[in-house]
């Protein structure tokens, strides 16, 4: 008696992944892919996929596809290779998307510090927030023999394939700024609903009550998601009702690739039609410091002055001279945030006991107060 098509499939790609034609973390064919390289229904694809899932080779990712979850058995490694590795000292790889005064350089700064101080080795990619790069720059750490990753995601709607396949391993890695919905992996970032809450809070507190939100496209971000629940909920609190029509979500120009003069410019003229289509605007809420600087612009070329028509608060700014115009801003811990990243890594890379392994560490703010924020002006009616 012949097997059913579903079977068959199913036998097929289970014997590619026990001989390594699909290798751990690898994506399999789609359930359309299926039917069409194997000429069989939709239906028939699905169930040898779900066979599949059911008996933990793979995992099912909505939207991402099916993932080989199935740990082969090892290829043996020589005594002397396995002796190399344990006499060295620890390698460990970072990728970031990039860093400046405003965000980065102490967060990087305090990961080389503990690399230093505990005498591991690290090697540091920048991926400029491109999937493709970060992909890359992952695959070549993990050939180059790192021991752990840190991993400061690209802004993109989902996690690159690189990233899962790690998590699937269980391999060393630690991730940055976000947190990977729906999979348990360490994650060490700032409380940034609890840090837009006090920033929204601080600006309603002096007064303003009409606040435009300025973000990139949030994508499925989950650091500017956290910062949007943050900015209303601080609103719930004080019994301000939020008014949506003053947010502005579509600021592109400090997206990767984007941070040329004429997206810059064009974002900035976004932000002079928004106050001038909500003159009740009396405050912006910048999710960046580069959209705060722009904001400034902005209100500069319509005539107004910042604090005195409008205020403006960010997330992260350089230091300044004394003396010059400082941005009121919510720092983030930099320093803190390097010192957990390293602290969770080495764990992970000892193999300690998983329940002393926080799966995700936030870190407070502080707010600092500049000079571009003020109590509401009193307009002429």
């Amino acid at each position: 008696m012949s097997k059913p098509l579903y079977e068959v499939l199913y036998e097929n790609i289970k014997n590619a992944i026990n001989t390594g034609v699909y290798q751990e973390g690898d994506r399999v064919p789609s359930e359309k892919e299926l039917s069409e390289q194997y000429e069989v229904s939709r239906i028939t694809a699905k169930k040898a996929l779900e066979l599949l899932a059911n008996e933990g080779l793979i995992i099912r990712q909505p939207g991402r596809g099916s993932f080989v979850k199935y740990h082969r058995e090892a290829p043996a490694v020589s005594k002397e290779t396995l002796s190399k590795k344990e006499k060295r000292p620890p390698l460990l790889g970072l990728v970031i998307t990039d860093f400046d005064d405003s965000y980065g350089t102490g967060l990087l700064a305090s990961i080389e510090k503990c690399t230093a101080e505990h005498s591991c080795f690290l090697v540091l990619r920048r991926s400029f927030g491109k999937t493709d790069i970060e992909e890359k720059s992952i695959r070549e750490l993990i050939e180059l023999g790192v021991d752990g990753l840190i991993v400061f995601p690209a802004q993109a709607e989902f996690f690159s394939e690189e990233i899962l396949k790690l998590v699937l391993k269980k391999f060393p890695l630690v991730l940055v700024d976000r947190h990977l919905k729906g999979i348990s992996t360490a994650s060490v970032s700032t409380n940034n609903v609890e840090a837009a809450r006090k920033g929204a809070a601080y600006l309603l507190e002096l007064g303003h009550q009409h606040i435009g939100l300025l973000t990139p496209p949030p994508h499925d971000t989950t650091a500017l998601e956290d910062r949007i629940e943050g900015f209303v909920q601080a609103h719930a609190e004080k019994g301000v009702v939020v008014d949506r029509d003053l947010w502005l979500n579509n600021i592109t120009s400090t997206l990767p690739d984007s941070f040329r003069q004429p997206n810059i410019k064009h974002d900035i003229d976004k932000i002079k039609r928004q106050l001038t289509d909500y003159p009740s605007i009396t405050a912006l809420f910048a999710a960046e410091y580069y959209i705060a600087l722009m904001a400034v612009e902005a209100v500069k070329e319509l005539g107004m002055s910042v604090p005195g028509d409008i205020s403006i608060i960010c997330f992260d700014s350089p230091p300044t001279p004394i003396g010059e115009f400082q941005l009121t801003y919510l720092a983030q811990d930099q320093k803190r945030m390097g010192q957990e990243v390293f602290d969770i890594l080495m764990k992970l890379h000892h193999k300690k006991e998983q329940d002393t392994i926080p799966k995700r560490v936030l870190l407070d703010v502080d707010l600092v107060i500049g000079n571009s924020t003020a109590p509401v002006p009193i307009r002429e009616t």
